[in-house]
């Protein structure tokens, strides 16, 4: 087997007989492992009886943490990088330091393994395999709207904690209200629950149940009627001339008839 300078190593989401062999040998083999939070990483480790040395590297700490890193490579030695749960670099720290270890000139490999996106996804069915992961969802409504507005045509997920999910899920419903959604929490594990409905039915199952668990959520995409096809087609034609939403909705709202209102949220949300 290959050796590399940096593993990026995903880590059960929840059963933790989900890891794969070769992530226990790799985890074996190197010289440190870089974690999120010790404590969790170490239940993982002491399970398979990992006794290779932590040091944590989080959010807060990743700036600081890649002086030593790239000392440590320099060394000889070899790291692997796990979460707390699921794939480094996705909602995850990681970002910061493989960006550095590349420019560098280390090598870096990823292992396949636990992820919540996928684990839900696989469950779903869907029209088409398309979606837009955006991570987690910003905290103000307006921001919301936005995101909900603009990936209105597209099957849109994202990671909600459990004490955010109500509200998150009525501020979308406010202005999506025959919004289709499906969400996944516990996934993995014994109280595992995949849930699918139209959103006040989604809405009303959460009130009348315990909320516990991550959440992995997905708002279905809207189909498109004609008249949205016909004015995302004018929209874009006159975007390509260099218009902005306020004189699109001016112009189309004359010369079609359309609500200005409407045009102008349409044009600024498309790009």
């Amino acid at each position: 087997m290959k050796e590399f300078d940096f593993y990026i190593v995903p880590t059960p989401i929840g059963n933790l007989g989900d890891i794969t062999l070769r992530a226990i040998e790799v985890l074996k083999s190197v010289d440190l492992i870089a974690c999120e939070d010790s404590r969790n990483t170490q239940k993982l480790l002491n399970h398979f009886q990992i006794k290779t040395k932590c040091f944590s590297y989080h959010k807060f700490n990743e700036k600081e943490r890649v002086a030593q890193i790239l000392n440590h490579l320099r060394d000889g030695k070899k790291i692997a990088l796990v979460s707390d749960a699921g794939t480094p670099l996705i909602c995850d720290p990681g970002s910061v330091i493989v960006k550095e270890l590349k420019s560098n000139g280390f090598s870096v490999t990823s292992l396949p393994g636990a992820n919540a996106v996928v684990t839900f996804l696989s469950q779903i069915s869907r029209e088409n395999e398309n979606f837009t992961f955006i991570g987690f969802l910003p905290k103000s409504n307006s921001q919301i709207q936005e995101i909900v507005t603009k990936y209105k045509y597209d099957n849109l997920i994202f990671y909600e904690s459990p004490n955010r999910i109500l509200n998150t899920l009525k501020t979308i419903s406010s202005y999506r209200p025959s919004a289709k959604v499906a969400f996944g929490r516990e996934l993995t594990k014994v109280f595992e629950e995949i849930y699918e409905s139209d959103i006040e039915n989604v809405i009303s199952h959460l009130e009348n149940n315990q909320v516990k668990g991550e959440f992995v959520v997905m708002i279905f995409a809207d189909e498109k009627s004609d008249v949205d096809c016909e004015l995302e087609s004018r929209v874009l034609a006159l975007k390509a001339f260099g218009y902005g939403a306020k004189d699109i909705s001016l112009i189309l709202s004359s010369l079609f008839k359309y609500n200005k209102n409407k045009v102008y949220k349409f044009a600024s949300n498309i790009k």
